[in-house]
């Protein structure tokens, strides 16, 4: 009777068992760095999906922007060949080819042969920012090399996620992995908004501290790289700098005309209606881009 009643229970164990086992989620499946250079984090799905085709253009046809160019390039290198880089922040003027000099340096870079590794560029959305330190547990055992990079990144009033990030950059225990660098392009150079940081500032008990510990966000990046406002030459440096790399079918006097009709329409100057303006040019003449 007991041993029929111990087995009764071991069966009903067993059932138990498999119930929750078919419950528990799948295994992640395992991440194919080979199958692209560039990559999107789907922080729901835990998962890289990969970029076959990425949305970017040749380095030289950014113009405007040569010295932070430069350096940031550098940075890039140096982090490719296994030297000591800094985290980056790319931050100003809107339009002026900051997250665009990001994708074009990966793409520079990531075929040079003094690379100790492939080079990897990880997109992860601003909202995403939580899961930083999931994505650097994934990367971090990988022989690969990867810039992260973060689009428009900023922070609103109650928003927490800022802590996550410097954390993950600079304060966790174990730290930033080796093989792993974050660039993030903002509008905002401390990535709070002002008034933000003057509520602060005027509520406080201790003002200096508490303004401190928001704008320390920053300094998490050991590189800022500040994008002005172009003016009209380097505006029409732009311009022309597309029309000849597309073989545009236009005088030089007719292009600089039409230019500077677009750009007071859109009462703007910068590399990004510099863009619009030769995708409407071609789109009007025929051309394909």
């Amino acid at each position: 009777m007991q041993d029929q009643t111990a087995q009764q229970i071991l069966a009903e164990l067993a059932r138990l068992s498999r119930a929750v086992e078919s419950l528990a989620p799948a295994p992640r499946p395992a991440i194919d760095f080979e199958a692209a250079d560039c990559f999107v984090w789907n922080a729901e799905a835990h998962h890289l999906a990969p970029v076959g085709k990425p949305n970017r253009i040749d380095i030289g046809l950014i113009k405007g922007v040569d010295h932070v160019r430069d350096i940031l390039v550098d940075n890039t290198r140096r982090f490719a060949r296994g030297l000591p880089a800094n985290n980056v922040l790319l931050w100003g003027a809107r339009g002026m080819g900051k997250s665009s000099l990001v994708k074009s340096a990966h793409a520079e870079l990531s075929t040079e042969a003094e690379t100790i590794a492939p080079l990897k560029l990880i997109e992860i959305h601003r909202e995403d920012i939580n899961s930083l330190p999931e994505l650097m547990a994934i990367l971090r055992p990988s022989d690969n090399r990867f810039i992260l990079f973060c689009d428009d990144l900023s922070f609103d009033h109650d928003d927490t996620a800022y802590k996550s990030l410097k954390a993950a950059l600079d304060g966790g225990i174990e730290g930033r992995p080796e093989n792993v660098v974050l660039y993030a392009t903002s509008n905002r150079r401390h990535l709070l908004p002002r008034d933000m940081i003057e509520n602060e500032r005027s509520t406080a008990i201790n003002p200096s501290e508490t303004v401190e510990e928001k704008v320390s966000l920053s300094d998490r990046f050991g590189l800022w790289l500040g994008f002005h406002k172009c003016n009209q030459d380097e505006y029409l440096e732009m311009v022309t700098g597309y029309a000849d790399h597309f073989d545009l079918k236009i005088t030089p006097e007719d292009l600089q005309a039409q230019a500077m009709e677009w750009s007071t329409t859109r009462g703007a100057r910068s590399g990004r209606v510099a863009w619009q303006f030769i995708q409407d040019l071609a789109g009007r003449h025929g051309q394909r881009l």
